[in-house]
């Protein structure tokens, strides 16, 4: 089955595994299989007023609504656009004398539209919102529980005069929410900001390997693939980031998506070896002291969020600098509990501007990575990014500029030349490119400039380390 728009996927029905999207067509990496914008989506309760309730960009100055004092918005065109979606919203708030929380106001979204136009398909969806899976059935008694109070804090909200639908309906409404809800992020994809609904996107079988990535651009998501795909082969996403063992991503899913993940990686548990890697030679560490250390490790990572939580950096860096020199003699180059404290450092000195260490501990992290990660991964991609520009910073041109070329081709296939990380980084590249071309020319010089330019303009100042991890793919409510 095919509708306008989406003519390049059909929905299909696989054993144990329920509908699927299957490519009509041959895609090769980087390729748009289809764009879709959200039936309904909404910003998270806590940035209400920075991102703009349209467009989902984060703005220094935005526009309130002069009616609910609730909504904000890029500009005039933004609120315009958002009007239809918005007039029962605003009204409602007013009524009710507060906004509720984001995943009310995204069930009252879906249900107004559902009142407008019908239950049924909407133009260019595959599948409707009465057919997506709710899961509710397998809910824990804790979900149960906040699934009753979400049902109740929405008929508070819910206005009398709109169309009023059944307890069940409206608990089908949360269960799909609960379990296939997106994460939306800000134009530069570095923070989530929002959630929504994509039932296309929902249709997309999950593989720790995929074939696919799901990137939100310009309002849209975007199904891009990642490699060679022919008509006939089922279209797969990750809904979880690959940097764990194949157990810890089959519990993952099985408690956020209630399934047990079969894929070729974690059936014959692929790369596993290579996330749990220990120091090999003559002085192989005894099961006893890698036992030891990876408690260390889980214990140090505990505590390091604690300090994050509470901006003591220079916390941070004391103790990851004490956890690398308890897993240096231990743990291989791409064990997992290595590269999640190598990621750490290096963020955190880039933004402390401690250069010369982020960048060694950078360069281990992106070449654990390189080994574990598909090539075209789109967390990869950024991690290179991220490391070519602290190279950079450190005046390691040399790296710099070869880092940030690999990270430019990665996401050339995953975001695609017209999303604005991509757009900077072709900056950066380009930029990177001329100083390499002046530094083999004449490094004495190079360096006389460069110390006379970072003067007069102030070295720009690496963002502050996030205590979040990169958005993930779908979201789930905590």
């Amino acid at each position: 089955m095919t509708r306008g728009g989406m003519e390049s996927v059909e929905v299909f029905t696989t054993e144990g595994k329920g509908r699927g999207l299957k490519a009509q067509k041959e895609f090769l990496p980087g390729d748009v299989i289809f764009a879709e914008p959200a039936y309904a989506a909404v910003v998270f309760d806590s940035l209400t007023h920075v991102v703009c309730h349209t467009c989902f960009k984060r703005q220094e100055k935005l526009h309130r609504c002069g009616q609910c004092k609730f909504a904000y918005y890029c500009d005039r065109t933004c609120q315009r656009d958002a009007w239809l979606n918005h007039k029962n919203e605003c009204s409602a708030i007013k009524k009710h004398g507060k906004a509720p929380t984001e995943n009310i106001r995204l069930a009252a979204r879906i249900l107004w539209r559902i009142e407008r136009e019908g239950s049924g398909l909407s133009e260019n969806c595959l599948v409707s919102i009465d057919d997506l899976q709710n899961h509710v059935e397998n809910f824990d008694e804790e979900e149960k529980k906040d699934l009753r109070i979400d049902v109740e804090s929405f008929l508070e909200f819910w206005p009398a005069q709109s169309q009023q639908f059944g307890m069940q309906y409206i608990s089908h409404i949360f269960g799909v929410i609960n379990c296939n809800a997106f994460t939306l992020s800000d134009q530069r994809g570095l923070q989530a900001v929002g959630v929504g609904i994509f039932p296309n996107l929902c249709q997309a079988n999950h593989d720790c390997w995929p074939n696919c990535t799901v990137i939100f651009n310009n309002g849209k998501i975007e199904l891009r693939a990642l490699s060679k795909i022919s008509p006939g082969d089922e279209l797969t996403v990750s809904y979880v980031d690959f940097l764990n063992v194949s157990e810890e991503r089959q519990k993952q899913l099985k408690k956020q998506y209630y399934f047990d993940c079969t894929c070729e990686h974690c059936k014959k548990k692929i790369k596993d070896d290579l996330m749990l890697a220990v120091k090999e030679g003559d002085n192989k560490p005894s099961a006893e002291t890698v036992k030891e250390v990876i408690q260390f490790s889980k214990d140090t990572l505990e505590k390091i969020n604690k300090a994050r939580l509470e901006g003591t950096y220079h916390e941070v860096v004391k103790l990851c600098r004490e956890c690398l020199k308890k897993q240096e003699p231990v743990l291989g180059d791409t064990n997992i509990y290595l590269l999640r404290i190598l990621s750490i450092a290096s963020e955190v000195l880039s933004y402390l501007q401690m250069f010369e260490e982020a960048a060694e501990y950078a360069k281990r992290m992106v070449d654990g990575y390189m080994k574990i990660y598909h090539p075209n991964n789109a967390q990869l991609g950024m991690a290179v990014m991220r490391a070519g520009v602290t190279h950079w910073h450190a005046g390691l041109i040399e790296a710099g500029h070869s880092m940030i070329c690999k990270a430019y081709a990665i996401l050339l296939i995953t975001h695609g030349p017209s999303h604005p990380i991509t757009k900077d980084l072709e900056v950066m590249r380009v930029q990177t490119e001329m100083e390499l071309r002046m530094f083999q020319q004449n490094e004495f010089m190079y360096y006389k400039m460069r110390e006379a330019a970072l003067k007069n303009q102030k070295i720009q100042v690496m963002p502050e380390p996030s205590n979040e991890a990169p958005p993930s793919l779908f979201h789930k409510k905590e």
